[in-house]
């Protein structure tokens, strides 16, 4: 095996990746405090073309320094977009079709592996603040609640690795 160069890649060009049919799936930040988290947020979301990212409540908005460092860049290629009521924009989100999913521990959560997408439809997955996760009266206006299985003793994720872990999922079911 010989690792690729960067050249050998594929990369698209930002105007190359807003042509790009994206996937039905929209991400909604619902105050993220971190920096570094958002930016990671709006990476992975260019990896896997991500239709769009809401930034809700406190979450901060591009540009900023400490985004740009972990976003490499994917806050000019995926589109995006401030809203400062989340359950606001669920509801919006539910009137316009799209169903919308919290990312959290519930009780009668989905758990990941189980939930199941339909063709032609387009989701919004919630990820919520990094302390108390994602806001009860937003978990409440939700569709699903889906929750990431974890079998140690933390049963807590970076919203990173949550993002990261749940956009993979629904990537390769929306694949196939």
């Amino acid at each position: 095996m010989r690792k690729l160069k960067n050249s050998e890649l594929g990369r698209l060009n930002v105007e190359e990746f807003k042509d790009t049919a994206k996937i039905p799936l929209i991400v909604v930040l619902d105050n993220i405090r971190s920096l570094n988290n958002i930016g990671s947020v709006f990476r992975t979301s260019d990896a896997f073309i991500i239709e769009k990212i809401y930034l809700c409540g406190i979450t901060a908005q591009p540009p900023h320094k400490d985004i740009h460092k972990t976003a490499l860049g994917a806050t000019e290629s995926v589109d995006w977009e401030y809203v400062e009521d989340t359950v606001a924009l669920v509801e919006k989100l539910k009137a316009e079709g799209v169903i919308v999913a919290s990312i959290e521990q519930a009780e009668n959560s989905t758990m990941l592996q189980d939930f199941k997408i339909e063709a032609n439809q387009k989701y919004a997955v919630v990820f919520g603040n990094e302390v108390k996760g994602v806001q009860q009266k937003v978990v409440s206006a939700s569709d699903y609640c889906v929750e990431i299985p974890q079998l140690g003793t933390k049963h807590s994720l970076n919203i990173s690795v949550s993002a990261g872990i749940v956009l993979w999922d629904l990537f390769k079911k929306f694949q196939y």
